[in-house]
């Protein structure tokens, strides 16, 4: 069943400016400029008002108007970004063999020595954008923070999947970097 019209609308809070311009998006706040390419999405994004954004589908089947709350999500990302900006955490997760995590800050990576004994050195690069910090709070955990909410994640994931268990039964041999905590920075 095909939907004439529908429609989802996003708020703008103070301070923020949002520039449309052919479905790319450009938000810049406090913490920066983020800016998103849309141009797959056939969607409307309209301005009613300074503080909404209208997203639009016309003649939309059931997964042409699901796209517009991606669009929404998006916007929103993009929002929080520049405003709070985005933390993950990883925990380091070891049974035997500590695992030992080198923050390399001039490369922008990280270097995983000795996970399940290896000699291995996993070396994991970070998105552009993204900071890595030892946690004060808990010696084996790592502190992600970016405003782009993409780069955090990805970053996160690429150090979980740096140390998958290969080749072993991984329902005993639980090891890993383990993405524990994800959400908004919190304001200190």
């Amino acid at each position: 069943m095909k939907h004439i019209y529908k429609d989802d609308i996003v708020t703008v809070p103070e301070g923020v400016q949002v520039q449309i311009k052919a479905r790319q998006i450009r938000v810049t706040g406090p913490r920066g400029t983020l800016s998103r390419d849309l141009r797959h999405i056939q969607v409307d994004l309209q301005r009613p008002s300074k503080t909404q954004i209208r997203v639009v589908v016309w003649q939309g089947g059931r997964k042409h108007v699901a796209c517009i709350r991606t669009v929404c999500s998006h916007i929103t990302n993009l929002i929080n970004g520049v405003t709070k900006g985005f933390e993950y955490r990883v925990a380091c997760v070891h049974a035997h063999f500590p695992i030992n995590v080198t923050i390399l800050a001039e490369e922008n990576a990280v270097e995983v020595r000795n996970f399940l004994g290896e000699k291995f050195v996993r070396k994991v690069q970070l998105y552009d954008g993204v900071k890595i910090e030892q946690s004060k709070a808990r010696k084996e955990e790592l502190i992600l923070t970016g405003n782009d909410v993409d780069a955090v994640s990805q970053s996160a994931a690429s150090i979980q999947q740096a140390t998958r268990v290969r080749r072993k039964d991984i329902r005993k041999f639980l090891d890993g970097v383990y993405v524990s905590h994800k959400g908004v920075i919190d304001a200190e």
